[in-house]
């Protein structure tokens, strides 16, 4: 009898482990993320589930939104890394949140080309043919 009660536990925990390996349990993962999201009505999209690669405890989605009851148009496209949280997938938080989406934290989008109106080619310089931009004064 003693052996059996550690065995039987071992196998009521092994049950309480749900399969997530699969497609639903990833836009449920999303739909949660989401529906935390203030202002945005999930319950309007359609939400489906593009592309899927797993890894040990993470996986890559790529997930379409379409509004409902519309037939046309291309969805939007939104890749999003889950991690595996017990038996649930949670939307991990992007690195990139926050930032300058043309690099590094206020990074210039036009390279080192920052002040306005120089001449010359050198760093600071506007492009060739760009017009000269008057210098303003500072703001009071």
């Amino acid at each position: 009898m003693r052996i059996l009660l550690p065995l039987l536990a071992a196998v009521v925990l092994a049950g309480c482990h749900r399969n997530i390996g699969n497609e639903e349990a990833v836009r449920q993962g999303v739909i949660d993320y989401l529906s935390t999201r203030q202002g945005l009505n999930v319950s309007s999209m359609n939400i489906t589930i593009g592309a899927l690669v797993f890894r040990q405890n993470e996986v890559d989605a790529t997930v379409n939104f379409a509004p409902k009851g519309s037939s046309s148009g291309e969805p939007m496209v939104i890749h999003y890394t889950l991690e595996r949280k017990g038996d649930r997938w949670v939307v991990k938080p992007r690195a990139n949140a926050g930032q300058n989406p043309h690099g590094g934290m206020g990074a210039n989008p036009h390279g080192e080309m920052g002040t306005p109106g120089a001449a010359g080619g050198g760093a600071g310089s506007l492009p060739p043919g760009h017009p000269t931009i008057p210098p303003q004064s500072p703001q009071q």
